[in-house]
């Protein structure tokens, strides 16, 4: 897989267009996508979640780095799909109700994406019955929830509530982030887990479903 290292090397540096063009290249020369995905592109978008992590990266070279997972991805999806290739895991994600903010929210679906998962993302100001409708059609491991603002954070237990009332809950695991919350809320409001980043939300849905 050597030969594919600029499909990674693309997703760090944020070139939607090398990444795109060489990923063709590779299923022209028959790669297998999915050691296209575990070889070059999660381990690209966890280098460029690191980077983030550690402040040599900030939030335009990240959207960009997703940006140009994306390009690479989106080639290979319709090839997973023709050979039955089961996702990671599949995560319902969105902004509670009331809450129109979605970059942290996007930027979580993306580095999900880029990690093997299957994102459903219902966009923002989403009600608790459609995330509870959308995890139960299709049959999520996860449930992630973001909120910017403190109004809104009461949503987050609010979907957890119709989860269990839809008998739900215990086919999924709910976790929430956003710049106000706290582990602490996290806790109280019954959710199974906090991030505090886009890269500690993948590492966190992957613990879930292991």
């Amino acid at each position: 897989m050597d030969e594919w290292n600029s499909i990674n090397e693309a997703i760090i540096k944020g070139d939607a267009k090398t990444a795109g063009s060489t990923t063709e290249k590779a299923i022209a020369a028959g790669v297998d996508p999915e050691a296209l995905i575990n070889g070059q592109m999660i381990p690209a978008m966890d280098e460029v979640g690191r980077r983030y992590e550690e402040g040599e990266y900030y939030l335009p070279e990240l959207l960009i780095s997703a940006r140009a997972m994306k390009a690479a991805l989106e080639l290979i999806r319709p090839l997973l799909a023709a050979k039955g290739a089961e996702p990671a895991g599949r995560v319902v994600v969105g902004t509670v109700a009331g809450d129109l903010h979605d970059i942290g929210k996007n930027l979580v679906a993306s580095m999900l994406e880029g990690g093997g998962f299957e994102v459903i993302d219902l966009g923002a100001d989403v009600s608790a019955d459609k995330f509870v409708a959308a995890a139960k059609e299709r049959n999520a491991h996860i449930v992630a929830l973001s909120a910017l603002l403190s109004t809104t954070m009461p949503g987050m237990e609010q979907v957890i509530k119709e989860l269990q009332s839809a008998g739900a809950r215990e086919n999924v695991k709910v976790i929430v982030g956003g710049a106000p919350l706290t582990q602490g809320f996290a806790d109280e409001i019954g959710a199974d887990g906090y991030a505090s980043n886009a890269r500690a939300a993948v590492t966190l849905v992957r613990e879930l479903i292991a």
